[in-house]
């Protein structure tokens, strides 16, 4: 059994506190089955993202007319881009995978592996099939997996993960989606640029739920007159006959009047069905109770305040640990690992300003408190809301979309949403205000904006008169000037 002072298990954002571990003079060792650089560099936002810039590409020249300019597309080389940017991401992988095979400092092992004991790994299957790893201090930072619902019949249709949606050679026909959530939403839009028909189905009232209902009500409408979209349903069944692969889905919740059950049924056939309805933890397979590390209900990693879990000298981060799914997130949680093994005085990790972005059509990205966040604790606050077209770039760009920054009634920035183009570049300001400003709208109304940029559209969105809501003070509108 070899033994080491560190072992990490999984590479992705875990790789950073190997390194870290590396060179504090420990022996580190780490694990990884599948392909080096985790879920985000190998089928998650850097294919996605890539291919989605081809969308993109592909939308502004169907746009063009708009602009007095006529345009012909002659020839999609749809294979070409799948496999260009599959290309390009296995050679980072590999890359990753020839630094740390080469590295004096780091053992790779590259297998799979059970938790057996307490800070003890056994590998099975392949050539290290039963050998054991054991270490003064594990970091789990092993990851999701798609989740798969309990719909009828799903385990005899040829359904397609995010992972093989990536692979495919030409777009579907009709690709059929279960799931609204961010993933729906951008590949959605990614083959539907390229000629799909898309059909959405999702249990929540609108798509990307978890946003700001502003502007998930924004997102839907828009998606359903592209697509068609069954928000409010849940898929219970699937049937393939031949290429054709059906959905059926039903009102959710249920109504509960048994004479109107069933009469909203919907019916959904395509060539391929996407399954994007959440993500699990791998904790299951690592079998992380024989090491102690407690887990919640959905099976992600109970961690405290500085990512350490219930079993003594075992740290968690990533998705695994379930706080957000987000790469960005999991470099901000590696560092506050190195940090609070390494350093001094150990922090807890700082989640106030975490940032998304869902880089569908239209973006959509936001930080901070929802408005239904606040309004669920009576929480006294203020919103506002700019839109793109009221601003000399957004016009000129026929952009449709608005900023919604909330704040409190002292002028502390609680949140802010985006829908439109830019998102995820423009809600940075707002990131940077609530992180290294004064968190206040000061920090955006007193910075000098470039005109006429895309940027004003922020800034204009938290000057003016703002409207309150929560608490005592709903429906009166609050003009902000501290």
């Amino acid at each position: 059994m070899e033994e080491y002072d560190f072992l990490v298990i999984g590479s992705g954002s875990g790789l950073d506190v190997a390194n870290a571990a590396a060179n504090q003079g420990q022996s580190v060792a780490v694990v990884e089955k599948g392909r080096l650089g985790g879920t985000c560099l190998n089928r998650g936002c850097i294919p996605s993202k890539k291919l989605l810039y081809h969308a993109d590409v592909m939308e502004t020249i169907q746009r063009a007319d708009e602009f007095g300019i006529g345009t012909t597309v002659n020839d999609v080389r749809f294979a070409d881009i799948v496999q260009e940017v599959t290309e390009d991401v296995h050679g980072s992988s590999d890359s990753i995978e020839r630094g740390l095979a080469s590295s004096d400092r780091i053992d790779l092992y590259r297998a799979e592996g059970r938790f057996v004991d307490d800070r003890m790994l056994e590998f099975s299957g392949g050539e290290r099939d039963g050998e054991r790893l054991a270490a003064d201090t594990i970091l789990v930072a092993a990851g999701t997996r798609p989740a798969i619902p309990p719909i009828d019949g799903i385990e005899t249709v040829d359904y397609l993960t995010s992972r093989e949606a990536l692979q495919l050679q030409a777009p579907p026909d009709h690709l059929v989606i279960v799931g609204g959530g961010y993933i729906a939403a951008e590949l959605g839009q990614f083959f539907g640029t390229f000629g799909s028909d898309v059909s959405i189905v999702g249990r929540r009232p609108n798509l990307l739920p978890d946003t700001d209902e502003e502007l998930a009500a924004a997102f839907t409408e828009r998606y359903a007159d592209r697509f068609d979209v069954y928000t409010g349903y849940e898929a219970t069944a699937a049937m393939q006959s031949g290429d054709s692969i059906t959905v059926e889905a039903r009102p959710f919740p249920e109504p509960d009047d048994d004479a109107a059950s069933g009469v909203d049924t919907v019916s959904v056939t395509g060539d391929e069905l996407l399954v994007a309805a959440g993500r699990v933890p791998n904790t299951d397979t690592l079998n992380v109770e024989a090491t102690g590390i407690g887990t919640d209900a959905a099976g992600f990693v109970e961690t405290d305040e500085y990512l350490r879990t219930t079993a003594e000298g075992v740290w968690a981060l990533g998705d695994i640990v379930g706080e957000y799914l987000l790469k960005h997130n999991a470099n901000h949680e590696a560092r506050a690992v190195a940090r609070n093994l390494f350093g001094d005085n150990p922090e807890p990790v700082d989640y106030s300003a975490m940032p998304f972005a869902v880089f569908a059509s239209p973006e959509v990205a936001g930080v901070g408190l929802t408005e239904q966040e606040l309004r669920a604790t009576d929480r006294e606050y203020a919103k506002r809301t700019y839109r793109y077209e009221e601003t000399a770039r957004g016009s000129a760009m026929h952009a449709e979309g608005f900023v919604k920054p909330i704040i409190d009634l002292e002028g502390e920035i609680l949140g802010c949403h985006i829908i439109g183009p830019e998102a995820s570049d423009l809600i940075q300001e707002v990131v940077v205000a609530m992180t290294a400003g004064s968190g206040t709208v000061q920090d955006i109304r007193q910075s000098v904006h470039i005109h006429p940029a895309l940027s004003e559209v922020v800034q204009r969105a938290f000057s003016g008169q703002f409207t309150r809501g929560g608490g005592h003070g709903h429906g009166h509108d609050h003009e902000h000037s501290h």
